[in-house]
């Protein structure tokens, strides 16, 4: 018999609500879109703490959205560290975001952090862990949080429909995802480039 796991050893507090979507669409007239979005849901075990919290942000003077998830003093750290990154590389997002990834893997402060980053700039979209990954969605769909993968299956199914901006297919899989998850509200911050 396998062993049971303890789902609430890294979540003691039983914190949940995030759902971030990054999408990123080209459009008939060959202009690439990109939107992310995030609820504002925040829960306690079955409590809503906070309805209105702000994960999705703009960093680098604006050039780049960022959305996180986990636990938010360990995202706004690493969201400071990736915009030290970016003052470095200007204009180099998938290079800071491989230099974060890797200080976040090997330093024994950033070890420790437990969140997710999503980030996109106008060339890239790219998913940052602390596993030391940085990965590029090759459909330009990003999902993460409690309803993230509810949000990322609304949002390639309705890549297909003809006529809708990035901005419209996020705030539609987002409406979604907030349907199905309960710890997703229908409290959007939605950031565009």
């Amino acid at each position: 018999m396998a062993p049971i796991m303890n789902t609430q050893q890294h979540d003691p507090l039983g914190w949940h609500g995030t759902t971030i979507l990054c999408v990123r669409k080209t459009g008939p007239d060959g202009k690439t879109q990109v939107a992310m979005a995030g609820d504002g849901q925040v829960s306690m075990g079955q409590t809503v703490v906070k309805n209105n919290a702000r994960k999705v942000r703009r960093i680098a003077g604006g050039k780049v959205i960022t959305g996180f998830a986990g636990a938010t003093a360990d995202a706004f750290t690493l969201l400071e560290r990736l915009e030290a990154k970016l003052e470095r590389f200007p204009d180099q997002l998938e290079r800071a975001a491989v230099e974060l990834a890797k200080d976040w893997r090997t330093d024994r402060y950033l070890r420790r952090l437990e969140a997710l980053l999503a980030v996109a700039d106008k060339d890239r979209s790219l998913l940052i862990t602390g596993q030391g990954d940085v990965l590029d969605p090759e459909d330009g769909i990003i999902g993460i949080g409690s309803g993230g993968n509810y949000a990322l299956a609304a949002a390639r199914a309705l890549m297909t429909v003809d006529g809708l901006t990035a901005e419209e297919i996020a705030k539609r899989s987002m409406t979604i995802a907030a349907d199905i998850c309960v710890y997703t509200n229908g409290r959007f911050i939605v950031e565009t480039l």
